[in-house]
């Protein structure tokens, strides 16, 4: 036994517990598994977020339609990865309520199919290890009195102080179910029909990590650990980034490391900055990415407010703590815009001018309970399109640039850029998926229709074409860019921030790259002594920029300088 394992185990559990051990034991003594990538990534690496279900096609799966559409547009060329999101048999939340770990729904495909789009693209898996449906196995059988499944789930005296558990969402923390041993009072910290699963119990950490060991060997490079800040429950604490749960994330990444060696781990913790980023450990020993939180509310206040200095400010602090950690860069996925990551960050005057703006743009605002029990924003819910969009009058050409110059910033930055669905073809709000529903989160959950699809793209006048060709423009440039690797250095430019941001990056061959972005609706000029003397070629508008000349930013400009 590997024993970075067993202190591990014995750092969480204050034990060695011997069903826990030989069932590691058991998978460490399987044939290794090895990665093909000699790195972990580089500036080819970008993540298409998407569900399983996203696209539907008569007489395809919604798997194989989604693959078709992905192919027929040559997006393999652009894309390196494509992570999608669950897509096991489900009861609610669009996938995140699991009945079964290992199954394909049958309603989106099935293995075969995921494992033919592996076939062109890397994979990226969810493993939702917090919480199960309440329709899975393990819970009925926990729930018929199955002594297998004894402690399997968090059971918890009514009048037990909870005061102190921080809440994500509006809802009660715990759900009472009738069991063959009578009522019970059962954690669960999203929603009724997703139950807290009982990590104090070894064999509870143990499935999960075997779980986790299937996913990396049918095809994930990446595994994504989902809500994972919530994993470890003790009662008269938070809850919340519990020592107990970093150790089980080292856990998880010291097995991956040995059995299936490659395999990215992806920490998902929509929380302030600094509880973020603690989920890299010392750099070698946690997560190898974790989300860029922060960026999407702070690049639509930006966009707003024509002020860059709170954006510039946080991207000058930003650094990875190794070469063997990387952000993952995204402004959109499933969820809505989180507003937690703004903590510390933004006043509380800015935070209510965004609010403003999503009540305007027709959005709609989530709240979780403080602990003080009073309500708090905590998530924004509309499409990334709608959230930066300007008013009303402002036409297919400027909203396009304007949407496509504030996703240009995030494929500039350092890390791996992952761009949702919904952001590649610029969809608009989906009002009627969310009054239909009654859900805020479906107004950016729309599923398309292939012929659906096809019509908004094939619309050379509208913003959805005008959206997908210029983002396959960006990210057909970018993969050239060695600047563009993810652990290339990163320097904020000195630029006014009346809208302006520029970032230099540099690849640890030497290639330079300059990226301009100008967020507001005025032109701008910059003096090229601010980003170097001799001559640039910009990427994007295939023109030489000379040394001395002013630069013109245009509004919703990007340019991507070289050195010549």
């Amino acid at each position: 036994m590997d024993s970075r394992v067993t202190d591990l185990v014995e750092s969480i559990y204050g034990s060695q517990p011997a069903e826990l051990l030989s069932g590691l034991q058991r998978l460490l003594e399987e044939p290794q598994s090895t990665s093909e990538f000699a790195d972990l990534w580089d500036e080819t690496d970008v993540v298409l977020i998407t569900y399983a279900d996203q696209i539907r096609q008569h007489g395809r799966s919604p798997l194989q339609a989604q693959n078709k559409f992905l192919l027929d547009h040559s997006l393999d060329d652009l894309f390196s990865c494509v992570h999608l999101l669950p897509f096991c048999p489900y009861t609610s939340d669009d996938g995140f309520s699991v009945v079964d770990y290992l199954a394909v729904d049958q309603a989106s495909g099935s293995w075969s199919d995921i494992n033919n789009l592996g076939h062109s693209f890397d994979l990226m898996f969810d493993l939702v290890l917090n919480h199960a449906s309440q329709q899975n196995s393990w819970f009925q059988s926990y729930l018929a009195g199955n002594p297998e499944y004894d402690n399997y789930f968090i059971e918890v005296d009514a009048s037990a102080d909870l005061s102190a558990v921080v809440r994500p969402r509006s809802l009660p923390l715990l759900t009472t179910f009738e069991s063959a041993a009578g009522k019970k009072q059962i954690w669960t910290t999203f929603s009724a029909d997703q139950v807290d699963l009982n990590y104090q119990n070894p064999r509870v950490m143990l499935r999960m990590i075997e779980i986790l060991i299937e996913y990396a060997r049918r095809g994930a490079r990446i595994i994504r650990l989902d809500a994972i800040a919530f994993l470890w429950k003790e009662v008269g604490t938070s809850c919340l980034h519990l020592r107990e749960t970093h150790a089980a994330v080292k856990l998880m990444r010291r097995v991956l490391d040995l059995v299936v060696p490659g395999t990215i781990i992806l920490t998902e913790t929509n929380v302030p900055h600094e509880e973020n980023i603690s989920y890299f450990g010392d750099g070698s020993d946690e997560a190898h990415m974790v989300y860029q939180f922060s960026l999407p509310p702070l690049l639509m206040d930006a966009v707003h407010s024509n002020d860059t200095s709170v954006l510039k400010s946080w991207l000058r602090d930003l650094s990875p703590p190794s070469q063997k950690t990387t952000f993952l860069n995204f402004t959109a996925s499933h969820d809505g815009i989180g507003v937690r990551p703004l903590e510390g960050i933004v006043s509380a005057e800015r935070l209510s001018h965004l609010l403003k703006i999503v009540e305007s743009k027709g959005g709609k605002v989530n709240t979780r309970q403080t602990t003080e029990g009073t309500q708090k924003p905590y998530e924004l819910n509309l499409t990334y399109m709608s959230a930066v969009s300007g008013d009303e009058s402002e036409g297919a050409v400027r909203l396009a640039r304007r949407f496509l110059a504030t996703q240009a910033l995030m494929l500039s930055m350092q890390g791996v850029p992952a761009v949702y669905f919904h952001s590649l073809v610029g969809s608009p709000n989906d009002y009627k998926g969310m009054q239909d529903s009654g859900q805020y989160r479906r107004i950016n959950r729309h599923k398309y229709d292939r012929d659906e699809l096809d019509r908004a793209l094939s619309d050379t006048q509208g913003v959805q074409s005008r959206v997908f060709e210029g983002y396959k423009r960006l990210l057909e440039v970018r993969r050239n860019q060695k600047a563009f690797h993810p652990n290339a250095s990163q320097e904020i430019l000195d630029l006014p921030t009346d809208g302006l941001i520029g970032i230099k990056r540099v690849a640890s061959n030497g290639s330079t790259l300059v990226s301009l972005i100008n967020l507001s609706d005025q032109t701008k000029n910059i003096s090229s002594s601010l980003i170097g003397s001799g001559m640039f070629f910009d990427e994007l508008a295939e023109q030489r920029i000379y040394g001395g000349q002013s630069i013109e930013m245009l509004p919703y400009q990007t340019r991507w300088l070289t050195e010549e």
